[in-house]
């Protein structure tokens, strides 16, 4: 037991000093997790930039189609214009995402494990075109609403909103659990 907690030091040291730190996230082991389904109905309020009920509903499916749900449907919401932007445009989702199988809500599910890994994942690149950057008032409640529903660790955020005005430099990224690869397995 020793000798593999030397080796994965020696690993750690290895990939700072070659500057292979991407290559570590491959010898990182997996985790079992299950698949749980997660529902929430969102109703997006902003100063800045509007939506259409159909503009929303595929900004929302895209940024949530990076974390790696499954069975995503997004659906909208509360809509009362045919064509044009929504005073406050909403979505419906469904999904499954995973969970740690040792997890209180990992014993309950019904379906069986699979192999998970951690993978980073940005939502929002800090040198996102001027357009994307007045998604600002999205992105922060896209924090706050959706990465709850999934298992997440080192979320970086950053954001300066001020209402009716466009604001560069927003940015989030984080780290989410995700199905491994099936090629992954058959190496």
């Amino acid at each position: 037991m020793r000798v593999k907690a030397v080796s994965k030091v020696a690993l750690v040291a290895a990939a700072v000093v070659f500057g292979a730190l991407p290559a570590l996230a491959v010898a990182q082991e997996n985790v079992e997790a299950v698949w749980v389904p997660r529902h929430l109905t969102f109703i997006y309020q902003g100063f800045t930039t509007r939506y259409s009920c159909g503009g929303l509903q595929d900004k929302v499916r895209e940024m949530l189609s990076k974390l790696g749900p499954r069975d995503l449907k997004v659906f909208s919401y509360g809509c009362s214009r045919l064509v044009g932007v929504e005073p406050s445009p909403g979505v419906r989702v469904t999904m499954q995402v995973l969970v740690p199988a040792g997890s209180e809500q990992g014993k309950k599910a019904a379906g069986p494990a699979i192999s998970a890994h951690w993978q980073d994942v940005e939502i929002m690149a800090a040198n996102s075109s001027f357009e994307e950057q007045g998604n600002c008032e999205l992105i922060r409640q896209f924090k706050e609403k959706f990465l709850p529903l999934f298992t997440t660790r080192h979320i970086r955020y950053q954001a300066n909103c001020i209402p009716h005005q466009l604001t560069l430099g927003t940015h989030l990224s984080v780290e989410v659990l995700m199905p491994v690869p099936k090629h992954a397995h058959s190496r």
